[in-house]
């Protein structure tokens, strides 16, 4: 029986960044459009859109781990805790958190969906759900056949900054779609960092992650191209607000004061960092992520 921290380090709360990030990014920009901060509604479906990211993130890790578990890939793993693979929780137990918290993000996503009487959006959720469910889940997983990437830099990217922005403003916004790629880009460095530690137990498992396609050396590269990019990105848009191009925010250069922190992390995997040296390198990811998302947040809302 596993103890309630076993449980919540199965929920990987280190990953919990991924799903913060792009709907404090997305906040941001509705703000800078013109949104009021402090009106109720901006507040209670700011938190709606929250409690349907994480709950969303947690549910994918709790999926993955069953999914996982039950092909037996988790079995010589290196990293966060198990239920499945390590025989600490029933794997249908693992399999109903999951649902639950498909169940929470739903639900909180319906709320949203009422709202703002955009009823396309229920579509957009469904959508995600089979996303995360069938990443390691079904007869064909596409996190086996190493599509996983692109689908983490759009269900965390695009998907969920705009869909924020969307929510709040119930318009669609340039420069969030903009955003969303510097965020969806972190989110993919999250994933390949840990699927550069798992290439030889993945290799023998015959899951073909994208790492294990490209092979150690240029999935270290395409690590430095996915933390690299989004502060290029940012330093574009915030010198065209600066040269008072009006839709875009000045302060989106806040987040270039966290790159010695960038830094860290890719001088590892540059080192050639493996196994459990992987899983501080992926701790460190989600610091830096962190600390860019909100440092944008906090510079797109300042700018308004």
């Amino acid at each position: 029986m596993a103890t309630p921290g076993q449980w919540v380090a199965g929920a990987r709360v280190k990953t919990l960044p991924a799903a913060v990030v792009p709907v404090a990014v997305g906040t941001a920009v509705a703000s800078f459009s013109g949104t009021e901060l402090d009106s109720p509604q901006f507040v209670v479906r700011s938190l709606l859109a929250l409690i349907v990211s994480l709950a969303l993130q947690i549910g994918v890790n709790y999926a993955n781990d069953y999914s996982d578990g039950i092909r037996g890939t988790d079995e010589n793993r290196v990293g966060p805790i198990r239920l499945v693979g390590q025989g600490l929780v029933p794997p249908s137990s693992v399999k109903k958190a999951a649902f639950a918290a498909f169940g929470v993000a739903s639900l909180a996503g319906l709320v949203l969906v009422v709202l703002t009487q955009a009823w396309w959006l229920i579509a957009v959720g469904l959508v995600a759900i089979l996303a995360a469910w069938f990443y390691t889940g079904g007869p064909k997983p596409y996190g086996y056949s190493g599509l996983g990437e692109v689908m983490v830099f759009v269900f965390f990217g695009p998907v969920a900054v705009v869909g924020t922005t969307f929510v709040l403003t119930e318009s669609f916004r340039l420069l969030s779609l903009i955003l969303s790629t510097a965020v969806g880009l972190f989110a993919c460095a999250l994933l390949v960092v840990n699927n550069l530690r798992d290439i030889p137990t993945d290799m023998e498992a015959r899951k073909l992650t994208l790492a294990v396609r490209l092979g150690d050396a240029k999935t270290r590269t395409l690590y430095g191209w996915c933390i690299a990019a989004p502060f290029g990105i940012v330093a574009v848009v915030g010198i065209g607000g600066i040269g008072f191009i009006d839709f875009l925010p000045a302060g989106a250069i806040f987040p270039l004061v966290s790159i010695p922190l960038a830094v860290i992390p890719w001088r590892r995997i540059t080192q050639g960092a493996r196994g459990p040296a992987l899983v501080q390198v992926l701790v460190e990811t989600g610091r830096v992520q962190l600390a860019f998302g909100l440092l944008l947040a906090l510079g797109v809302a300042l700018s308004r």
